[in-house]
């Protein structure tokens, strides 16, 4: 496997500050300050005084993943809120963090935003962070939703229902770390180029899709919304993606059982990332869960297909 077609696989693809609250410094890139002088970095979609919800990113990804929820939250009335989690594009890197350390992180953004209770969205690999932010705080969080959501994987007795891609690099993580880290950094400059528009469809035949998932990823809109949100992911630091990866290869320091505000649960019966059937499964486990299996689906095509009914089920709650 070249570093290049490894590069695609895993990712595919300052801000002129105005102060206007005592840690919070608005733009088109916006600041919250951190204690430790850093800072994690967001940007808003969405109605600017709807009903707040906070948008947890894939991976590799960033917060302008959250550009598939914009104009369906303008319709609806919802303001998303869209975090880099750290490391990642514009917030500092948090050397040694674990998922629990993400709800602090979470409530210090929605305190200096003077946001009470709000939603979570989760698309991907935001699963764990939306499921620890929600047991953190349930009374603040009203409900989150689960899209393409990642799973548990080392609670996984087998790798069956993942991504072949997802499991050799377990399998690297586990038995030669230093020869992924050394993969993470050679991708990195490969992956911070922006791809130029006549080669996309070369990129969506080389990354193997569901049919319907190429077909979604053919629109321009939602195109730039993945690809464009994963290449920024980049920006920080080939450190801060990797920081991001270890996370799904550790426990998450909880179980799943232990969330306990509502859950909707959606997920496409075609994801190859995360097979329906571990879907199944994490619905069976939580203990307020609505599931929503959409026959067809894949693991892109149903965030770019479905939000508009995904944000309307969410704010129903």
């Amino acid at each position: 496997m070249s570093a290049l077609y490894f590069g695609l696989q895993i990712a595919g693809l300052q801000c002129k500050a105005l102060k206007i609250a005592p840690n919070v410094l608005m733009s088109e890139e916006s600041l919250i300050r951190l204690e430790n002088g850093g800072v994690i970095a967001f940007e808003g979609y969405g109605d600017e005084n709807g009903l707040p919800v906070i948008f947890c990113h894939g991976w590799p990804s960033s917060r302008t993943m959250a550009r598939l929820t914009d104009k369906a939250a303008r319709d609806l009335g919802i303001r998303i809120i869209s975090p880099d989690r750290p490391g990642i594009s514009g917030s500092s890197l948090q050397p040694n963090r674990k998922l629990l350390d993400w709800p602090a992180l979470v409530q210090r953004l929605v305190d200096s935003l003077d946001i009470g209770e709000f939603r979570v969205l989760a698309v991907s690999g935001g699963a764990p962070y939306a499921y620890a932010t929600a047991r953190a705080m349930p009374n603040r969080v009203r409900a989150i939703a689960i899209v393409s959501g990642a799973i548990p994987i080392v609670d996984l007795p087998g790798r069956e229902g993942l991504l072949p891609l997802y499991c050799w690099m377990l399998a690297l993580y586990r038995t030669r770390p230093q020869l992924l880290r050394k993969l993470f950094y050679v991708a990195r400059p490969i992956l911070s180029l922006q791809l130029p528009v006549r080669l996309r469809p070369l990129l969506l035949k080389l990354l193997m899709l569901r049919p319907c998932d190429e077909d979604s990823l053919r629109d321009s809109a939602a195109f730039e919304a993945v690809f464009e949100s994963q290449r920024r992911a980049w920006h920080g630091s080939a450190e801060g993606v990797m920081a991001d990866a270890q996370i799904y290869a550790q426990t998450w320091g909880f179980r799943i059982e232990e969330v306990r505000v509502p859950v909707r649960l959606w997920h496409g019966t075609q994801d190859r990332a995360f097979s329906v059937h571990l879907a199944e499964e994490v619905a069976r486990q939580l203990p307020s869960c609505q599931a929503h299996f959409v026959d067809g689906a894949g693991h892109y095509s149903l965030p770019i297909r479905h939000m508009r009914e995904i944000l309307e089920d969410l704010i129903s709650v």
